[in-house]
């Protein structure tokens, strides 16, 4: 049955069907094939039960968060002040593309989002700059993946409710990682520009006024993660209201500093949200059916058997599973991947003695070089949409060297689990 579902599960993606469909029509088949139980009956339950949560809530409104900072000229403001900031840099405005990437994951809570903003805003200046293609589109690409680790991030938030786990706990321990992987990529890009000039840019300065003129960009960015954040931890507010907090701050934001938030603005952020979020709430559903349909056929049991009967030590296990999502991220979309082997694989984990806080990091991480590896690299498909001119390629040679930071910090996770868990500790 473990083949069949996986053949079955890649099969159906290759005909471009839906994930979420896909989903739902593996639990189906599970249900009628693999059970005496006729479990289609018990399809509505599910989809209610999948779906009435008020943590769910807090999706849509993160969605609508980032929505608003984009399409209210927020992001191109924040991009020319990072650019005053970091472009004396080797490498030059490559650094601006990570900095602003890092600034609206930590609003944005969706790494497509993040790249689709930061592509939208430097990829003209790197044809006015003469820039490489490559290791300008790879940054961005792979800044985008910030995301869904530094919080606030929907995928945690899915994490989170699928695993039971607390959401301000989850947040709290990608915060450090997060912040790390976008130092490292700062620090990666610096090291080949040196080493090779004609990748990277010119370097420019700007005087101090000029710097710190454009701080009044930055600030209210910074205020509104302190905000969104903060009120998590400081106990004022759930998940849920903070990001309803956020879309207000968001807004005025957008009234005040960027080009405005009209009728028609709103119209389109409140579409896109609509789309994504719908996007979302499938694939969950999905999932909880297909989940639903595998453990009352058993499947959980038997890969759960599978995994156990290798005769390897804990840490052996957990290297299969590492393993099993990196050759999984070539080919399946990241949301779905999540949804549909969290359940399977996190009371194996669990049952291992691993904390479920500090592996739903490491899982992000691994989902993180699912968005930029091919063949399904969305990331790669949203900077490539983005450029004006040449192939896929280019972006796709960009993104090797961030890749290796990327498997970098699963190995500093796996070593030192702290890394993830010290500002849960604490907070």
């Amino acid at each position: 049955m473990i083949w069949t579902v996986a053949i079955s599960l890649l099969g159906l993606m290759s005909l471009s069907i839906p994930v979420g469909i896909v989903l739902f029509i593996l639990g189906i088949g599970v249900g009628e094939l693999f059970s005496m139980f006729p479990l289609l009956r018990g399809l509505g339950q599910v989809v209610w039960s999948s779906s009435s949560s008020s943590t769910l809530i807090a999706i849509p409104l993160f969605v609508l968060l980032g929505e608003i900072l984009v399409r209210g000229g927020v992001a191109a403001r924040t991009y020319g002040a990072l650019d005053k900031w970091l472009s004396w840099l080797p490498g030059g405005l490559i650094h601006a593309n990570i900095a602003t990437a890092t600034m609206f994951s930590a609003t944005s809570g969706s790494s497509v989002a993040t790249a689709a903003t930061v592509a939208t805003v430097a990829m003209p200046q790197a044809d006015r700059l003469n820039y490489d293609p490559k290791l300008f589109s790879g940054a961005i690409a792979a800044g985008g993946t910030l995301g869904i680790l530094i919080p606030p991030s929907i995928n945690l938030i899915v994490y989170g409710f699928l695993t039971e786990t607390s959401i301000p706990q989850l947040f709290s321990a990608g915060l450090l990682p997060g912040l790390l992987m976008a130092l490292a990529f700062v620090i990666v890009t610096a090291v080949i520009c040196v080493a090779r000039p004609a990748l990277g840019g010119p370097s420019r300065s700007f005087s101090w006024g000029e710097r710190a003129r454009s701080l009044v960009q930055l600030v209210p960015v910074i205020i509104l993660f302190t905000v969104v954040i903060g009120s998590i931890y400081a106990g004022w507010a759930t998940p849920t209201e903070s990001a309803a907090i956020g879309v207000v701050i968001a807004a005025l934001i957008a009234m005040t500093l960027g080009t405005g938030l009209g009728l028609s603005t709103m119209a389109e952020a409140l579409h896109g949200t609509i789309r994504i979020s719908a996007m979302i709430m499938l694939v969950i559903t999905g999932a909880y059916f297909l989940n639903f349909a595998m453990t009352s056929a058993g499947l959980g049991r038997q890969l759960t058997d599978l995994l156990e009967n290798t005769g390897l030590p804990p840490i052996g296990t957990l290297l299969l599973v590492v393993l099993l999502y990196l050759i999984l991220g070539f080919f399946i979309e990241t949301l779905s991947l999540m949804v549909a082997t969290i359940p399977i694989i996190v009371p194996i984990i669990a049952g291992l003695g691993y904390d479920k806080v500090w592996f739903g990091v490491l899982m992000i991480v691994l989902i993180e070089m699912a968005l930029i590896t091919p063949p399904v690299g969305l990331n790669l498909f949203v900077v490539q949409g983005a450029r004006s001119k040449g192939s896929m390629n280019d972006v796709i040679l960009g993104v090797i060297p961030y890749v290796l930071v990327m498997l970098g910090m699963i190995g500093l996770l796996i070593a030192v689990p702290g890394l993830a868990l010290w500002l849960p500790s604490i907070l």
